[in-house]
């Protein structure tokens, strides 16, 4: 079995998987309201790197509560799939980032 160590069905466990499912589920509506409300790109961008790092841990999460190392797997997985779309939407914005426009430079304007 896996995770022979911890014993799954203590008292102390129980509550620990608890508190853990249900601060990730507050960090998990956190970071759809950063994406949603989030003023640029780049604060989308880290809420969504977020998210990944938290449907990692609640895998990990999931591998504890059940004793059923598959889950690891996932989470292994799904966190190398959130580094190379995390590094793709770094290219994207350092791209996009050279386009914007500052308005402090006015005095060039009555030229």
């Amino acid at each position: 079995m896996f995770l022979t160590i911890i014993d799954i069905h203590s008292p102390l466990v129980t509550v620990a998987i608890n508190i853990a499912s249900f601060l990730l589920l507050l960090a998990l509506v956190m970071c759809f309201l950063r994406i949603a409300l989030g003023p640029t790109l780049a604060d989308r961008v880290v809420a969504l790197d977020v998210l990944n790092i938290l449907a990692v841990a609640y895998c990990a999460l999931l591998a504890i509560a059940s004793g059923h190392p598959v889950y690891l797997d996932a989470a292994i997985a799904l966190a190398l799939v959130a580094f190379l779309v995390s590094v793709a939407f770094a290219r994207f914005i350092e791209k996009s980032g050279s386009r914007t426009v500052t308005h402090s430079h006015r005095d060039h304007d009555d030229i």
